[in-house]
């Protein structure tokens, strides 16, 4: 069915994983971002087909209705997930696919036994991760404690992924290089 390996980045909200994916994708050829859908509005700067496919909850709800999602999960009141469409064509023409799904997305993928290797980003700790939170603007208080607390969560359930990164605040370059070189070493074996 496909060619290419799929790559799953998580972390909490504010753990770094979009430039994370960025950042891996100017260094690794043949890569790409799979474009995960959201019913979610649109932040600052995100752009349509770029960030993420921004639908209404409606048609959101039409879609897994008519099995269009491989995943999906309501996180914070708001629909996240995968189109079977869009993975399947991400995985024929490259050979690295990054996705930044949270844990139950991950979940989800491997009960349906599609390959992925899995990477979780810690943060160094909750304070810093409240501090990413809210530098990025946009969430009340309420909504940053209950962030942190969906955090905590997630965090409960990092030792379901292959790899374990902590994402060390001032060290972004070194976080980066740590999954290239995992990458790496999996591209090796399967020489």
């Amino acid at each position: 069915m496909n060619k290419g390996k799929l790559v799953i980045i998580s972390s909490p909200s504010g753990g770094g994983k979009d430039s994370i994916i960025s950042a891996l994708l100017k260094i690794i050829p043949n890569s790409t971002r799979l474009i995960t859908t959201t019913s979610r509005e649109p932040r600052p700067g995100n752009q349509n087909g770029i960030d993420y496919y921004f639908v209404s909850q409606t048609e959101f709800e039409n879609k897994i209705q008519n099995e269009e999602m491989v995943e999906y999960n309501n996180y914070a009141g708001n629909y996240y997930g995968i189109e079977k469409k869009n993975l399947i064509l991400a995985l024929e023409n490259n050979e690295w696919v990054f996705t930044q799904i949270e844990v139950n997305g991950k979940q989800h993928l491997d009960e349906q036994n599609i390959p992925n290797i899995s990477i979780f980003l810690l943060p160094e700790n909750l304070e810093i991760l409240a501090k990413r939170i809210r530098n990025r603007g946009g969430l009340d208080e309420e909504k940053i404690k209950e962030r942190l607390e969906i955090a905590q969560k997630e965090i409960n359930k990092s030792v379901l992924y292959d790899y374990q990164i902590v994402n060390v605040d001032g060290k972004f370059e070194e976080t980066v290089s740590k999954i290239r070189e995992i990458l790496n070493s999996i591209k090796t074996l399967d020489s």
